[in-house]
């Protein structure tokens, strides 16, 4: 997976004198190295910039100039690494909201997106409107062999590429199955074969619950939110067959360290346990360059089970992961509202074209799962994307703190795409933190400035400024294919706020790079209650750095993003990028 790396012009101290020798990768766990830089971004108050940092078994041991670890190692054995005397050490980054089986959509879909996507072995460049659209995906439909293979395209956007129907997609091909898969995840539309290849009919739509059945247009060939669940376990098992998704994990994998990260969070993990196995077989093995914290899906546990099985059940998934994957015992997610890329989240002003938001769980569901893992002493994280979303969020954590209080529980809104200064004031009365995705208004604020949000709205989406003003800790994620799985890049959205159209969006919401810094190292570990192992590079941590050639807290803020990336050393172990 990744070919270990042999050091070189490794310059050795002892009390014979100095002298070189090589060391293998294996060696670096196993004694002292001190690692020079020509910078160390730490993140501890205390010394916020060093030069040297000196590891030990995967932790660090210290910090500070070479003299003063000199003198801290004195008597003991160990070696100095000059290899990164011309770059920046920073606190391992950390993608805090990821899904593999997501991300490995950029390598197993026809990729028609509403931008462009830069991949490691390719760039798709963005459809930008109805016609181009339309043109590309005909021409892949045209180019595709195999007519009992089902074409997945995903990236489709209605506001950006029209409206797309059943119909539209038979006009392209009736014999050929294709399943559109929108930006945000949310909603699928087939044409009527792949209605056919899954078996999806009106007796199935007529056999579901009343809140699903809404949430389905079988004429159109569409579903979305609730409305997907009667669809996913046959589209899934195709789309994701072994043949396919083994292999994209791979170059997911190999995408996540080339964006500098060293831990990966997955809230809400898949229960599935023929995916954790896939997964498993990929990320869980020695040589994965970061590890995969899972946080277990806690909406169909307490919709499903009796509620005193409810918690028994959700923790025997803690065992199915195993070596650099595993769940994070005693939290999980819930859900409250809609897809941001679709418009279908709660908001409390409504739409300006009158359509309406949804809601991933009822709010009845909703609150009655928060109950029961609030008492069980559990930090939960919830999905949230609508101002009106946001309130029942708050409503409900109000209510349970009211009925049975508990300090430090950390619930994290995640997402927080539309919220208002009266909740940003509420989120820190309550003690709850925030994850946010900053991608949100560089993609979508010109759009709904103009459709569905006005601009008003549109200018404050994920409002971090005033987090920051508020003195609520929060994370940055990504949550690919929502926006790239590169930390940097989320750290240049928050900082600049430039709109893909180049636009300036909500500048009282920008925020400082050191902030943003913060929000993809400390306080996204914050967020997984990891902040005592990783997210600085103090002594008693993991050895967790990410290897930069420039210090994101000097260069300009439009330089961020393009900060290139050497590699990283994860619990020690030095990994450059292939």
């Amino acid at each position: 997976m990744f070919l270990h790396f042999r050091l070189c012009a490794i310059v050795m101290f002892s009390s014979l004198g100095i002298f070189f020798s090589m060391m293998s990768q294996a060696q670096d766990t196993a004694s002292t190295i001190v690692y020079t830089a020509r910078e160390v971004v730490t993140l501890n108050p205390d010394q916020p910039l060093v030069q040297a940092v000196a590891v030990r078994e995967g932790s660090i041991v210290a910090i500070g100039s070479l003299e003063e670890i000199q003198q801290t190692l004195s008597g003991e054995t160990y070696s100095v690494d000059l290899r990164f005397d011309d770059f920046v050490l920073i606190p391992g980054l950390i993608n805090q909201h990821e899904h593999a089986w997501l991300a490995s959509l950029l390598f197993i879909t026809e990729i028609l997106s509403i931008e462009d996507w830069v991949l490691p072995d390719r760039t798709i460049e963005r459809a930008e409107d109805a016609a181009d659209y339309r043109e590309r995906l005909t021409k892949i439909v045209a180019e595709h062999t195999d007519p009992s293979e089902v074409i997945y395209t995903w990236g489709f956007h209605q506001l950006f590429h029209g409206e797309l129907t059943r119909s539209d997609l038979d006009e392209i091909s009736d014999t050929i199955p294709i399943v559109v898969l929108q930006r945000s995840i949310h909603e699928q539309i087939h044409n009527t074969r792949a209605l056919e290849y899954f078996g999806i009919d009106q007796t199935l739509i007529d056999n579901a619950p009343a809140s699903v059945r809404a949430q389905t247009n079988l004429e159109e060939g569409h579903f979305w939110e609730q409305g997907q669940s009667l669809i996913v376990p046959a589209v899934f098992a195709d789309l994701f067959h072994p043949s396919r998704y083994i292999p994209a994990l791979e170059q997911v994998e190999a995408y996540w360290h080339s964006a500098g990260s060293t831990l990966v969070a997955e809230p809400g993990g898949s229960a599935s346990a023929a995916f954790i196995e896939m997964q498993n077989q990929v990320l869980s093995d020695s040589d994965t360059p970061f590890r995969m914290h899972y946080i277990a899906d806690g909406r169909s546990f307490a919709a499903n089970l009796p509620e005193a099985e409810v918690v028994t059940e959700v923790e025997k998934l803690f065992i199915t992961a195993q070596g650099m994957t595993e769940f994070i015992p005693k939290q999980v997610k819930l859900f409250a509202d809609g897809a941001m890329f679709s418009q279908l989240m709660q908001m409390s002003e409504g739409y300006l074209d009158g359509h309406h938001g949804e809601w991933l769980m009822d709010p009845e569901d909703f609150a009655n799962a928060f109950r029961i893992y609030w008492d069980a002493g559990y930090q939960i994280h919830v999905h949230q994307n609508g101002d009106a979303g946001l309130d029942l969020v708050l409503d409900i954590l109000q209510a349970n703190m009211t009925r049975n209080p508990r300090a430090d529980h950390r619930t994290v809104i995640v997402h927080f795409g539309f919220s208002r200064s009266d909740q940003v004031e509420t989120l820190a009365n309550l003690g709850a933190i925030v994850s946010a995705n900053p991608f949100y208004p560089i993609i979508l604020a010109d759009k709904y400035s103009n459709v569905g949000i006005g601009p008003e709205r549109a200018q404050e989406m994920v409002r971090l400024g005033d987090l920051v003003r508020a003195d609520i800790s929060f994370s940055l994620h990504s949550d690919t294919p929502m926006a790239s799985g590169q930390p940097l890049r989320l750290m240049s959205n928050a900082v600049n706020r430039i709109t893909v159209n180049g636009n300036l969006v909500g500048p009282t919401q920008r925020i400082s790079a050191e902030r943003a810094l913060q929000a993809v190292t400390i306080d996204a570990a914050y967020s997984l209650r990891k902040e005592n192992e990783v997210g600085s590079i103090v002594p008693g941590k993991l050895a967790n750095f990410t290897v930069l050639a420039e210090n994101p807290l000097t260069v300009s803020p439009q330089s961020i993003e393009s900060i290139e990336i050497w590699g990283t050393v994860h619990e020690g172990r030095v990994l450059p990028i292939p």
